[in-house]
């Protein structure tokens, strides 16, 4: 197999990796954990450990990241910085490019400290105009692990509002919100359980992969971590953690109704994506609906919302020709990574 570049996004708490050939299809689709609260040698790991997987001709890498935001730097530059380094030095030598927003791409080499800024957290900016290049119009929405990402997009460009985090959660379109990592007490303090709203313990007993493996939309290959408890990851495991929340035993319940509680849960997280939807909806960008584009592990989540909207969807998947399972993964699961390998050819 002869490849052209690999796209690498560098996160928090995951490292993902997308492989494009010589045609620019895309031929594997890699994830691996990456604790990166823990230390930089979490990276240097992640990254030798998807080396192995891929095969070894020369390439160019394509760089982008949200890694700097993790609490073991002193600042988000001293995160770019290092985190820069560390990929310069496990990489194998050859073109290393990192994405820094509207700036394009810039060689590793020539990067300074005035460029950190540009660097960091740009990771949803390439993803959004990828899309809007391949389709001209939409609301762009990433559900991940951790975090939702929703962008207009309008006539081929990115609508965005705010550059940083701090001005995108302003503007919501960055919610910390995600479908396998996040706290169920950070969705919402009451939920409806046998016909009560019952309040929530503010507790990291349970997370939402629990809530959607209730629910039966969890795909297990998007689920790296351990659970709150250490316990296993099977529905009943789900339903113990799930009851915890809310001061009860698991087994004084049927299964049916934990699996209701999670729907109550999955409804209020699905209500706080929409009202991010509706605020950039009802800025006017479009003179028609646009589609909703889904993208990440939790996009089953914006079909729903198409649905409750009345709006049509459309996969970041069909963006793409070829598109592979690989490892349960899929070009959509890892949208940067796939986009700045993209956009790093043209």
């Amino acid at each position: 197999m002869q490849i052209d570049v690999v796209g690498w996004d560098v996160g928090g708490a995951h490292l993902k990796a997308v492989v494009l050939d010589r045609q620019g299809a895309p031929v594997q689709v890699l994830q691996h954990p990456c604790p990166l609260w823990k230390g930089l040698d979490q990276l240097r790991s992640a990254v030798n450990e998807l080396l192995k997987i891929i095969p070894p001709h020369p390439a160019r890498h394509a760089i982008t990241m949200t890694g700097e935001l993790a609490d073991c730097f002193q600042s988000r530059s001293e995160g770019v910085e290092q985190i820069l380094n560390v990929m310069k030095s496990v990489l194998p030598e050859g073109d290393l490019s990192v994405y820094a927003g509207s700036q394009g791409f810039l060689r590793i080499d020539s990067i300074n400290e005035g460029d950190y800024q540009a660097i960091a957290s740009a990771n949803w900016l390439a993803s959004a105009d990828y899309a809007a290049k391949q389709c001209g119009n939409g609301l762009f929405i990433d559900i991940g692990s951790t975090t939702t990402d929703i962008l207009a997009l309008a006539n081929g460009q990115v609508l965005a509002q705010g550059l940083t985090d701090y001005e995108r959660l302003i503007t919501r379109e960055l919610i910390y919100t995600g479908v396998v990592r996040t706290a169920v007490m950070a969705i919402a303090n009451r939920f409806f359980f046998k016909g009560h709203d019952v309040g929530v313990m503010a507790e990291y007993f349970a997370t939402m992969a629990d809530v959607y493996r209730l629910t039966e939309e969890l795909d297990e290959a998007h689920d790296q971590y351990e659970t709150a408890d250490g316990a296993e990851k099977t529905r009943q495991a789900s339903a113990k953690r799930l009851a915890r929340m809310i001061g009860q035993e698991w087994q004084d319940e049927p299964l049916f109704s934990w699996s209701q509680l999670a729907q109550s849960i999955r409804s209020e997280q699905i209500r706080t994506i929409q009202l991010g939807c509706e605020r950039q909806l009802s800025r006017s960008c479009w003179t028609q609906p646009p589609p909703l584009i889904g993208a990440g592990v939790g996009r089953f989540l914006v079909k729903q919302l198409a649905v409750n909207m009345g709006m049509s969807y459309m996969d970041f998947n069909d963006l793409l020709p070829n598109v592979p399972e690989t490892s349960g993964l899929s070009p959509a699961d890892c949208a940067p990574a796939l986009a700045i390998a993209f956009l790093s050819r043209s």
